[in-house]
């Protein structure tokens, strides 16, 4: 139970640092869900090509496989797009979208 109650924290505190980068940056890198690479290919890829620590790669392999999509970066264009063709290149679906303004 205490463990179901950290990872809702952690999911949480993560969901909040991306609403507040949803807000300062115009695209996002979006990494589609498929029925190819594994989840640790993708937590490896997330690592070594956007940088993200072990457990943020980790969360955003759970939200894309239970969403079919996630936002796994956001920032510039060309900030992105490396990240993206990098992603690619690895044989995982990556696009670039412009954030949408509500």
């Amino acid at each position: 139970m205490s463990q179901r109650t950290e990872t809702g924290t952690l999911t949480r505190e993560w969901e909040e640092v991306l609403i507040a980068e949803d807000e300062q940056f115009p695209f996002s890198l979006i990494v589609w869900n498929d029925e190819v690479n594994t989840f640790d290919w993708v937590i490896q890829s997330l690592i070594e090509v956007c940088e993200h620590t072990a457990e943020q790669a980790e969360q955003c392999a759970l939200f894309i496989h239970y969403n079919g999509k996630y936002a796994v970066k956001h920032g510039e264009y060309t900030q992105l797009r490396p990240m993206c063709e990098a992603l690619l290149d690895r044989g995982i679906s990556a696009t670039i979208e412009e954030a949408v303004e509500g």
